[in-house]
């Protein structure tokens, strides 16, 4: 076997063997049971205790919502003035000056929505309080605030009757001081031993192997990637993301970078099963994420490793692959599965360009982030794929004449009002956003917002089309990766983008926990011979293929003019 797909193989199947466990403990915090980080207590209590917040409280899904929303805005102020004013304060031995109004708005905003859509470079574009002040505490607090918006919804599934779903708070910090933080410590820990810079020193000289002497940014970055993969967020210290060296120095570290971002997704799906006692219906939801995975992924690792026929044409040996834009530390076959993983899950980050990526591997890329609910980001991935569920259910209970049930409680026409407008949100917000991108561009290609938009696009033709229509994806699914063969740091992509990340963050969250909250309100309806059982296989089926419906109806004229044309012209 190809030594690139046993690697691949073998970090996967860690994973697997990291997130059983990890569910079991995900559950145990949520449960209010004993655990060995029981200790942080006097922590927690002493924060509630300042804040004057009662943790014991219970909420309604409206309550929840409301506290969700309110800090969530109260981060975005702090982050977008400390942004803007970076220069005037401490921890800045690069001297890099602060970020313009747009570029802040938008920047605070992408680290606030799990997204990190970076329209910087990261080692010149922020200092080192802002990385780890305002970047990195925003990454745990994203991370911790889908799993808390989930928790939610696992309490709802969980009781027949009832409109008390715990404590926002409780669930927010607990996520932060028994979850994120130790494991983050672990993960950064293995980061330094394998030469990750933890430091706060300036820029370092460094002579390359072509004997050029450089300057190479530095700082505390292993506890900044720590987070950055664990809390699936994927914004790089660096410019280069995880294709530099000091960002991901060797295949250890490249192997716990995958294992991080994969393991709480996965491990959600398990704990939902351990959470509400309906493990054979978390098994489900694995199987058809998983096998959505797959689809993705072997095309992505196919076309990766085949090399480009443009480039066989000239008679250029690529035993090694498409290795343009690629890491040749890891090589074409990690490429590939890392760039199917990162979009799947809203992570973003990337060990090559994608925007070198072959146009089938982009086309997949852009699927996983249309999709958005294959495993997904933490916690935001099972609320999206609830959302496929409960249509999958109204559907279902149209073709057997019957009022749907799910769980126990009469889905109606409220819910599924909710669940269509979530689902249309996103073809919305990303082809909406295309064709405006697409029209400036024709019509108006000389008007200037800091950068003209007829240098938005380093490749004409279908490719560039690719470019504007993977922002938009990537932002409504608050993942960041990008085709960065597109100019985007200028006024209208950091405008236009934001708002997209507002939208397609919140509304998602909003709607699963609505949906959830509601239905758990209702009365309980013991299951009968004729109740639709979502815990078959047949269920499965009929939700990966409502998936699958809904959104080739919803992309594929656009995927049409972008990927697929440009892999039928090579």
């Amino acid at each position: 076997m190809n030594t690139a797909i046993a690697g691949v193989i073998a970090t996967y199947g860690i994973t697997l063997l990291l997130a059983w466990p990890l569910s079991r403990y995900i559950v145990k915090v949520f449960k209010g049971d004993k655990t060995w980080l029981d200790f942080m207590s006097p922590l927690e209590k002493l924060f509630f205790k300042i804040s004057g917040i009662n943790p014991k409280e219970e909420m309604n899904w409206k309550q929840h919502m409301k506290a969700l929303l309110t800090i969530n805005l109260v981060w975005f102020i702090y982050a977008f003035f400390v942004l803007m004013f970076q220069d005037k304060l401490p921890l800045n031995p690069d001297g890099n000056p602060g970020q313009s109004a747009d570029l802040a708005f938008n920047t605070a905003i992408s680290f606030l929505v799990n997204c990190n859509l970076q329209h910087y470079s990261g080692e010149t574009g922020v200092t080192y309080f802002t990385q780890l002040f305002v970047l990195a505490f925003l990454q745990f607090v994203s991370a911790a605030t889908g799993i808390a918006a989930l928790v939610v919804v696992f309490k709802a599934l969980k009781e027949k009757t009832t409109t008390q779903l715990g404590n926002f708070w409780d669930i927010f910090l607990k996520t932060i001081t028994r979850i994120l933080l130790p494991i983050s410590i672990v993960i950064a820990l293995i980061f330094i031993f394998n030469g990750m810079p933890a430091s706060f020193e300036g820029k370092d000289t460094v002579v390359t192997m072509q004997g050029d002497t450089v300057n190479v940014s530095r700082g505390p970055v292993a506890g900044f990637v720590a987070i950055k993969h664990l809390g699936t967020n994927g914004g790089g210290w660096f410019g280069a993301n995880s294709a530099h060296p000091l960002e991901n120095p060797n295949y250890i570290t490249w192997m716990t970078e995958m294992v991080a971002q994969v393991v709480i997704p996965i491990a959600m799906v398990f704990a939902l099963g351990l959470f509400i006692q309906r493990r054979k219906f978390a098994n489900i939801i694995f199987a058809i994420m998983t096998l959505g995975m797959i689809i993705l992924l072997i095309p992505s690792m196919q076309q990766e490793m085949a090399g480009n026929p443009a480039i066989a044409k000239l008679g250029i040996d690529q035993a090694a692959g498409a290795m343009e834009g690629k890491e040749v530390r890891f090589g074409a076959a990690a490429t590939g599965y890392w760039s199917t993983v990162t979009t799947i899950i809203s992570t973003g980050s990337v060990c090559g360009w994608h925007d070198s990526t072959m146009p089938m591997t982009g086309l997949m890329q852009m699927l996983g982030m249309m999709l958005n609910c294959l495993y997904g980001g933490c916690g935001v991935g099972i609320l999206n794929y609830y959302i496929y569920i409960i249509i999958a259910v109204f559907i279902s209970g149209l073709m057997v004449g019957r009022t749907p049930e799910f769980m126990g409680h009469k889905l109606e026409a409220r819910e599924v009002k909710i669940a269509a407008l979530i689902t249309l949100l996103s073809p919305f917000l990303i082809l909406a956003g295309t064709a405006l991108s697409s029209w400036i561009l024709v019509h108006y290609p000389d008007i200037n917002w800091a950068v003209k938009p007829g240098a938005w696009l380093n490749n004409p033709g279908y490719h560039g089309f690719s470019e504007m229509l993977y922002e938009y994806t990537s932002s409504n699914a608050n993942n960041g990766s990008g085709f960065e063969g597109l100019g985007d740091g200028n006024v209208f992509w950091n405008v236009s983008t934001g708002f997209v990340l507002i939208l397609g963050r919140y509304l998602p969250i909003i709607g699963p926990v609505a949906i959830a909250g509601i239905m758990a309100s209702k009365k309980y309806v013991p299951e009968s011979a004729g109740t639709l059982r979502t815990d078959s296989l047949t269920f499965g089926a009929m939700t990966f293929a409502v998936i699958i419906i809904l959104t080739a109806l919803s992309y594929f004229p656009a995927l049409v003019l972008g990927p697929i044309a440009e892999y039928f012209s090579l």
